[in-house]
């Protein structure tokens, strides 16, 4: 290369690169939704959408859910009642869309309340080791000896029927697998290298629990999580189904798949509709877990 070549190739540099400034993202990573999967997506858009339901139910339903009608009792679908009525007339579309406002959060805090009881607890017992992991897994391990639903039903049959018992009995049941996997990653974490450089720094055991170890070891509690509302959604509604669950004339899932079953060879969609919008959940919320999960993984 000439001495003039040289000249006119270092006074006139290239166009910059606009992912070189220093304000510029590349649109992949500044994008968060074009790096998720189209399952998370779905799933997402599932779980978005009963929750859309569940908050505009007055407008979204024709009907009062409780109003009975005995004159259209049974009736089959038509442009009034989308879905046709019960056997005692009431609205069955306004009945699973109001249902949502029970099913949904009562599913969402079944597995909630004892994801936060049973993380705190594993991170105790697996941190402080001793006689507090001693105590803690020993009350897990008498919890998991009794089979989960007979465990629910007494202490539904024991503290009545109604929201607030089902919540607790499945916060008595549920915290032990998060407390397990929360601990076996605690065990894990405990002994790196930037634990030990936090104890030598002198910070208390509580702050290294809450600052260094509990951020790092929470990912599978929270994979697990979408998969317990799933867990805690059908229980809630075989609980109804079975006539322990949310008292009527409220409108729950399960209750009105009960309700149907005698009419199955007539109404089929009285039972039918309800069961397929508890696996639509199902497999909203699964969709999200795994997604959760592979993205934890990478």
């Amino acid at each position: 290369m000439t001495a003039s070549g040289y000249l006119e190739s270092t006074s006139e540099p290239d166009s910059p690169d606009p992912s070189l400034d220093s304000g510029a993202i590349p649109i992949d990573e500044r994008s968060i939704w074009r790096r998720i999967p189209m399952k998370g997506k779905i799933g997402g858009a599932i779980v978005l959408l009963y929750v859309l339901v569940a908050l505009f139910a007055p407008v979204i339903a024709t009907h009062d859910p409780i109003e009975i009608d005995p004159i259209t009792r049974l009736a089959s679908p038509t442009a009034e009642h989308i879905l046709g009525t019960d056997e005692l007339g009431r609205d069955i579309f306004s009945r699973i869309v109001y249902a949502t406002r029970i099913d949904l959060p009562l599913g969402f805090l079944g597995a909630f309340l004892p994801a936060l009881l049973g993380v705190a607890l594993g991170a105790m017992a697996g941190y402080f080791g001793g006689w507090v992991d001693s105590v803690i897994m020993r009350v897990s391990d008498i919890v998991q000896a009794f089979p989960a639903y007979i465990l629910i039903i007494a202490l539904v049959f024991a503290l009545g029927q109604g929201a607030s018992s089902i919540i607790f009995a499945f916060t008595i049941l549920g915290w032990v697998a998060y407390a397990r996997l929360v601990r076996s990653e605690v065990l894990r974490v405990r002994g790196l290298d930037y634990v030990h450089a936090a104890r030598v720094a002198g910070l208390s055991r509580f702050r290294i629990l809450r600052v260094h170890v509990f951020p790092n070891v929470i990912s599978q509690a929270v994979v697990y999580l979408p998969s317990d509302i799933v867990f805690a959604t059908l229980a809630l509604a075989a609980f109804s189904f079975l006539g322990l669950g949310i008292p009527p004339p409220t409108p729950e899932w399960g209750a009105m798949i009960a309700e149907g079953q005698p009419f199955i060879r007539t109404n089929w969609w009285f039972a039918t509709v309800p069961g397929i919008v508890i696996v639509g959940l199902g497999l909203g919320m699964s969709l999200v877990g795994e997604t959760a999960e592979e993205a934890l993984e990478r």
